[in-house]
């Protein structure tokens, strides 16, 4: 497999690079990958990047992008922070690679078992982990069940995984409500902003689309 190119970038619709993720999945959970020589990808991106999709995903160790949707390099800019959530910084590296660098999905990827999650339902603090970790907790108010706070913690694996998917949620809704360019993009039909989760136990990706 090829690395992306102008030609091949222009080819690309919003569904079209859906399928592309989707199509890796199902490669990576079946134990296989596309055919390519990355160290002629390196070479042939030498001179430019022209990914098809941008990821917004946690750094946790075992959610890597370009791991388990089988990418090679060139394919798709790949946006990490724990929890997942946005910030201006971040909402510009997005713009930037949409706007300018041409990719025409953009995901919102959530996982299972999430320790930013556990630590914001926690309400955990710890230096500069404290302010990071308030991004999260509108998700966890937002759950509302179950309502007894003893369950209401990171010992609760289902409330956790509720929390990790309210996040896409709203995460989602604040690159459309804080970027006007990612917004029209998006309500334009150019770009496509969708939510999915990873589960760790599995290696799927569910995409909420």
């Amino acid at each position: 497999m090829k690395a992306q190119t102008k030609e091949t970038q222009a080819t690309m619709t919003p569904q079209k690079s859906l399928d592309f993720l989707k199509e890796g999945n199902i490669r990576f959970q079946n134990n296989l990958k596309a055919d390519r020589n990355l160290s002629e990808q390196v070479k042939d991106t030498s001179q430019g990047q022209f990914p098809f999709a941008t990821i917004l995903s946690c750094i946790d160790s075992r959610v890597s992008s370009e791991l388990i949707f089988d990418q090679g390099l060139g394919d798709i800019f790949s946006v990490r922070i724990a929890g997942n959530f946005v910030n201006s910084d971040i909402l510009g590296s997005m713009e930037f690679a949409c706007k300018l660098a041409g990719t025409k999905l953009v995901v919102v990827l959530g996982h299972t078992a999430c320790g930013a999650v556990k630590g914001a339902c926690d309400d955990a603090k710890l230096g500069n982990l404290t302010g990071m970790l308030a991004k999260i907790k509108p998700a966890v108010n937002a759950v509302l069940e179950p309502q007894d706070n003893s369950l209401r913690n990171s010992s609760n694996i289902k409330f956790v995984n509720n929390v990790s998917t309210k996040n896409v949620e709203l995460t989602i809704d604040n690159i459309i409500k804080e970027s006007p360019v990612l917004a029209e993009m998006h309500n334009s039909g150019e770009l496509k902003i969708i939510g999915a989760m990873y589960d760790v136990s599995t290696g799927k990706v569910l995409f909420y689309d």
